[in-house]
């Protein structure tokens, strides 16, 4: 069936698609993501503070999701706003603030409840955008690459929208078809995008799927891989395979390219998690040589590694210290050198250095 892409794509084939997807090259590609996946899930499980990977991978996440969507902010304003009381934040560092907060929502939620849902979905597309707002119901939606002009016209009706995003339920949860849950994710995600279901928002919220699904079938045990950044790198790729399946109906490319992006991301990830614990060991036996008996301790050195910035507010809460011995504790990692005393606002923070070069790299 020939599709004009100015006319609302109301015809979107349910999932499973009605050709083979699980070719030999895309058997074999699948057997290596894993392999590298599985690696990552056993690193991670070697570091001792599991919010260490949690709060820092989350927000790189949350910065190279929003940064697809052109929506711009740095690292250090990122980690500040994270950890100051500031309200003077700029839009688009709040924005990527409430992709990080959306993430974690939607960790929580199928940590208490495992499943995917439309109303999960309008949960996290809420917390992104900071509104009430549901499923599209306004008609004239058109995807357009600014060059092109109009690319994609997707489905139209609150209803049609609301059964399409109920078959992709039915297939997240399905363990009837045996597919393999990595080509399986490849097939969710151009669904979603094809439906696009909200008037924004609607990659980012995908995204995160990406990364819930993986957690909800066990492939690792935090959200802690993004593909995010690997799109980026391959941003005109990755549009231009999604408009392939659409009027191609070319499913083997896309799925070997998001099989790509799980391989390529497992690894940088792997990597970049074996580089904390290397540092965060260093930064402990750094700790235990320079600091004054009365001060070091292996829970202020894991705070020190939950995210680039610390404040006293955290020593406090932890219970590590009161207010003023926090203060003199944080004062005395900046002398030897593992933190560094910034001013943003009204308060102090110290910045974990070589963390912050680690996740910026």
């Amino acid at each position: 069936m020939k599709i004009n892409r100015l006319e609302p794509y109301n015809q979107l084939p349910p999932l499973p698609p009605n050709v083979e997807i699980e070719t030999k090259q895309v058997i074999k590609k699948a057997v290596s993501s894993h392999r590298h996946l599985a690696e990552l899930k056993g690193i991670a499980k070697t570091i001792p503070n599991q919010s260490i990977l949690i709060n820092s991978l989350t927000l790189q996440e949350a910065r190279s999701s929003s940064e697809i969507e052109n929506v711009i902010t740095t690292n250090d304003k990122l980690y500040q706003a994270f950890s100051s009381s500031q309200k003077s934040i700029d839009p688009q560092t709040k924005e990527v603030l409430r992709y990080r907060k959306a993430l974690w929502s939607g960790f929580n939620h199928l940590r208490k409840r495992p499943l995917f849902t439309t109303n999960l979905f309008i949960k996290l597309f809420q917390i992104i955008k900071q509104t009430e707002e549901g499923i599209r119901t306004t008609h004239g939606t058109r995807i357009s690459d600014g060059r092109e002009g109009i690319i994609y016209s997707p489905p139209e009706g609150e209803g049609l929208i609301r059964g399409k995003l109920k078959n992709l339920e039915k297939f997240i949860h399905s363990d009837e078809d045996s597919i393999d849950p990595l080509v399986k994710l490849a097939l969710i995600h151009y669904q979603f995008e094809a439906i696009h279901p909200f008037t924004d928002g609607n990659g980012r919220t995908g995204r995160i799927m990406n990364v819930l699904y993986l957690v909800f079938k066990n492939l690792i045990d935090l959200p802690i891989l993004y593909l995010s950044q690997y799109i980026i790198k391959n941003k005109a790729e990755y549009y231009r395979l999604l408009r392939s399946v659409t009027f191609n109906n070319e499913w083997e490319t896309w799925i070997m390219y998001m099989l790509d992006a799980v391989e390529k991301t497992s690894m940088t990830t792997k990597e970049k998690t074996i580089g904390i614990r290397n540092q965060f060991n260093q930064t402990l036996e750094k700790a235990r040589n320079e600091l004054p008996e009365y001060i070091y301790s292996k829970e202020l050195i894991e705070l020190l590694f939950e995210q680039p910035y610390c404040k006293i507010k955290f020593l406090v809460d932890k219970g590590i210290a009161k207010r003023q011995t926090a203060a003199t504790y944080l004062d005395e990692l900046e002398k030897i050198g593992i933190l560094q005393k910034k001013r943003v606002g009204k308060e102090n923070l110290y910045l974990n250095i070589k963390l912050f070069e680690l996740l910026k790299s």
